[in-house]
């Protein structure tokens, strides 16, 4: 079964554009000009359930606007998209109980709340019984690992802890899908290969299908088995990151020794680089 479909999702924003100067700033008033922005341009991809895929570009790819319009908090211009089964711009209260979301740069937990009563907060949101909430708080802690700090105000906790109680938060009632923007950003090297191994088995172990968008290489290739590109809008590669790391030709890795393989790190740069120039 398909966890998520897209066909043709376009978006476009309307930005105002404005002289320098104080004259410029009088003429935006009185004759305001707007320049359009195609944020998403006739993207299509469809995510296997229990599938890893990674979702990457450069800044300003089109990337945030595609997770915003999959979770139902932009609606888009054209095409349409599916979340199990689900269309986010017709059914978003129903939608939000079978997906998590975790932005490494924002903070949906309560900090002046401990991780146990933020969780328990999260569990009545999702209309769960107390006894499911305390069953599912048991089992999460212990395999994230909260014991020590379960009950210490988030204000109070590490990055890497907070990162932890978040990605917890989001999986206390058992979404079938879970969106990873950025997760491991900021956090020393143990704390990031603990986080990527806790998000592995959990995908193993429940079969959550991970929709993962990251800058970090080592998250992409540790995680995920597929890699969609995109890049103005566009996706300009889908594949996978075994194949891509085998055949995907790259001059500097050619130059340096015709039988070696370039770098995942090293084969993304080059078609950031190839899309700048084309």
């Amino acid at each position: 079964m398909q966890a998520i479909t897209v066909e043709n999702l376009s978006k476009t924003f309307r930005v105002k554009r404005k002289e320098k100067g104080m004259y410029g700033s009088i003429k935006a008033i009185v004759h305001p000009q707007t320049e359009e922005i195609r944020a998403v341009n006739g993207v299509s991809f469809s995510v296997e359930e229990g599938e890893m895929l990674a979702f990457i570009g450069p800044n300003g790819a089109g990337k945030s606007t595609t997770i915003k319009m999959l979770t139902g908090i932009l609606y888009p211009d054209g095409g349409k998209a599916e979340v199990m089964g689900i269309d986010p711009t017709k059914k978003r209260r129903q939608l939000a109980y079978l997906i998590g979301t975790v932005f490494g740069q924002k903070e949906q937990l309560w900090t002046h709340l401990t991780p146990y009563d933020n969780f328990r907060f999260f569990g009545a949101i999702y209309d769960l019984s107390e006894r499911e909430t305390e069953r599912r708080i048991g089992e999460l802690a212990e395999r994230f690992g909260l014991g020590n700090f379960i009950d210490t105000p988030v204000r109070n906790l590490s990055l890497g802890q907070r990162i932890r109680c978040e990605i917890v938060a989001s999986l206390i009632h058992k979404p079938k899908v879970l969106f990873l923007d950025e997760p491991t950003i900021g956090l020393d090297p143990v704390v990031k290969e603990n986080v990527r191994e806790l998000i592995k088995e959990m995908n193993k172990e429940e079969q959550t299908t991970i929709f993962l968008t990251s800058h970090d290489v080592g998250d992409i290739e540790k995680l995920c088995r597929r890699i969609i590109i995109v890049n103005d809008g566009r996706i300009v590669m889908d594949d996978s990151v075994e194949h891509l790391k085998h055949h995907y030709p790259v001059k500097e890795a050619a130059q340096a020794n015709e039988d070696s393989f370039a770098s995942l790190e090293e084969i993304i740069v080059e078609i950031y680089k190839s899309e700048e120039s084309s």
